[in-house]
């Protein structure tokens, strides 16, 4: 079983170390097994262990400080390399020492660094795009079956007379096919 100790001196490697602190995979496993048999010892109730119980609660205290330390240093670094990659690429070597939700939170925050560079080189080279989907009010002057949107939703079945706010490209498409007409709002 892990100790106190070495909880400590992972964090304390961690801490000083420029990149991801390579950490067994057994590491969650066996913190939990360790703050689990803290807890016992902590929950009893006697005089004889005293010392021993008033110990064992400052390290579960301890142990949750270093725990919570250790995930936003790693986290801290984790963000900082997904910056680093969405400008230069990723290696191998920069995620070989995450855990799976830890390249998890790698891989969304690159995706997200590099669709956010995107839309700025489209800002200075003036290409906006349309991120508002323009809907029309559309009757339906034949009765319609279900019909698939652009998203692959279905949409409908509609009957004659029926109302709807639908996309302008789907709208469109209604219209011209004669199984509907642009409703005006004055």
């Amino acid at each position: 079983m892990i100790s106190f100790q070495e909880i400590y001196n992972l964090f304390i490697k961690e801490k000083y170390s420029e990149q991801l602190y390579p950490i067994s995979k057994n590491f969650f496993k066996e913190v939990a097994e360790y703050i689990k048999d803290k807890e016992g010892i902590a929950e009893k109730k006697s005089d004889v262990f005293d010392d021993t119980i008033q110990k064992t609660k400052k390290q579960l205290e301890s142990i949750q400080s270093i725990l919570k330390e250790l995930m936003m240093l790693r986290e801290k670094k984790i963000l900082q390399l997904a910056s680093i990659a969405a400008r230069t690429g990723v290696s191998k070597k920069d995620v070989e020492n995450m855990f799976d939700f830890e390249k998890e939170l790698f891989e969304n925050v690159n995706k997200n660094i590099e669709d956010t560079h995107k839309k700025f080189s489209q800002k200075l080279n003036g290409e906006e795009k349309k991120d508002l989907k323009k809907n029309i009010l559309i009757r339906f002057i034949k009765d319609t079956p279900k019909l698939l949107d652009l998203s692959g939703e279905e949409i409908g079945p509609f009957k004659k007379g029926d109302m709807a706010n639908l996309s302008e490209e789907i709208s469109n498409i209604l219209i011209k096919d004669s199984k509907a007409m642009l409703v005006e709002i004055n």
